[in-house]
């Protein structure tokens, strides 16, 4: 199944495309970039060099939508526990978790915001700086 992401590195830089081959518990997948030539690879890449894994609706996305970052008392969600992470680049990201383990390589994050562009995200343990899961 395609699945359109947008791939965060450690050190900033930011690729979008298609991958067939991602899978939470693997060290690598490859990614088909965004309007790549026809009949070139996919380019491997590592978890060990990312922050991020953005599975998202569109490309586009709004550059001018303020995604909500916390929680209010009447939010719940079918996704799972209410979870915020802090990342080493001073990002912070809110949103659910079915499970968070700090002994995995990472963990899926539904976004807080329905209206965000991202679908979900795979945020790996080597970049979290700290994480808070409310009541």
């Amino acid at each position: 199944m395609e699945q359109k992401l947008v791939v965060h590195f450690q050190d900033g830089k930011i690729l979008k495309g298609v991958s067939h081959d991602f899978f939470p518990n693997k060290n690598c997948f490859h990614l088909g970039i965004n309007h790549q030539v026809s009949g070139v690879k996919p380019l491997a890449v590592y978890m060990s060099e990312l922050k991020a894994v953005f599975f998202v609706k569109d490309f586009v996305g709004d550059k001018e939508f303020n995604e909500l970052k916390d929680f209010s008392a009447s939010q719940d969600s079918t996704y799972g526990k209410k979870i915020m992470v802090h990342l080493k680049d001073g990002e912070s990201l809110c949103g659910f978790t079915q499970g968070y383990s700090p002994n995995r390589q990472g963990f899926f994050l539904f976004p807080l915001d329905s209206q965000s562009n991202n679908l979900k995200a795979f945020i790996l343990q080597s970049f979290i700086k700290k994480v808070d899961l409310p009541d």
